[in-house]
């Protein structure tokens, strides 16, 4: 009887040295080598995993960081510059600097503005609401005020004020990640340059109505009318479909396009207040007759 255990015994510790010799050959075949430098730029990164640099986490974009042959189209948002550079360093490459950005809502449709025409009693969402129907107010367009884009940001960056229902973004907290953009239905809320001390120029509107009728859901609506594209120096002015659009990247923030827009739809943020136009007291009256 013992030695029938003993032989059970002895066969059972072959094969397990069989299968462990067939295993580690196996492993050794078939072994995925992982760049260490994966883990130093995964170190780097904040950790935020926001998808704002277009991959999973921040482990997805590491391993396409140390992989690619040109890191110029790679760029973490959350991190910024002074990231992008040290995880260049690990590769012994640089980082071009990149202008930082940051969400803009794009849209003034305040309720003085935008007269509510009925009352939504549904699911508080967005997302939902505009699948539904075209808003609760005359402009299609405009902001649902749910706060889908709030619920999305891992930064609390983005508020709903509550007496203008429109969301606010702190540019402070604001990483330029884009969840706020990809959640909005109503594509209201856009990516755009920070500006230098905070500056913007840009047409808060995306109504793409005619004038008249863009003007009757929204008093602060864009109509289309083409005075900025006129006056603009720089060419940083489009018009397609009734609606106005300022190229941030041509924009010289001159200012004069927000002189001439008749329903105060351009906005100009962070600028010092203008000073009041003076009459030239020298100048003779116009005669009547």
């Amino acid at each position: 009887m013992s030695s029938v255990v003993l032989y059970t015994v002895l066969m059972l510790s072959a094969l397990g040295v069989i299968s462990a010799v067939v295993l580690y050959f196996v492993a050794q075949k078939f072994k995925v080598y992982e760049d260490p430098r994966i883990d130093e730029v995964e170190a780097i990164l904040p950790g935020a995993n926001c998808g704002g640099c277009g991959y999973p986490g921040c482990r997805g974009f590491a391993e396409a960081f140390v992989k690619a042959d040109d890191i110029s189209t790679l760029f973490c948002p959350v991190g910024g510059n002074e990231t992008m550079g040290n995880a260049a360093k690990v590769l012994g490459k640089e980082a071009a600097a990149v202008d930082p950005m940051v969400a803009v809502v794009r849209c003034a449709g305040t309720p003085e503005h935008r007269a509510k025409t009925n009352a939504y009693d549904g699911a508080k969402s967005c997302r939902v609401a505009s699948s539904l129907y075209s808003g609760d107010t005359g402009c299609q367009f405009g902001c649902l005020g749910l706060g889908d884009c709030v619920d999305v940001c891992n930064f609390d960056a983005i508020y709903i004020d509550e007496v203008t229902g429109l969301p606010v973004v702190d540019q402070d907290k604001c990483t330029a990640c884009g969840a706020c953009v990809k959640a909005c239905p109503k594509f209201i809320i856009e990516l755009r340059k920070k500006g230098p001390k905070g500056k913007r120029i840009f047409v808060s509107c995306v109504n793409k109505d005619k004038g008249g009728v863009a003007k009757r859901s929204c008093s602060v609506a864009c109509i289309g009318c083409g005075k900025c594209v006129k006056t603009c120096p720089h060419d940083a002015i489009t018009l397609e479909n009734n609606l106005a659009y300022i190229d941030f990247n041509k924009c010289k923030l001159c200012r004069k396009c927000v002189e001439v827009c008749p329903t105060t739809a351009i906005w100009e943020v962070h600028f010092p207040a203008r000073k009041p136009k003076v009459e030239d007291e020298t100048a003779q009256p116009v005669s009547e007759n």
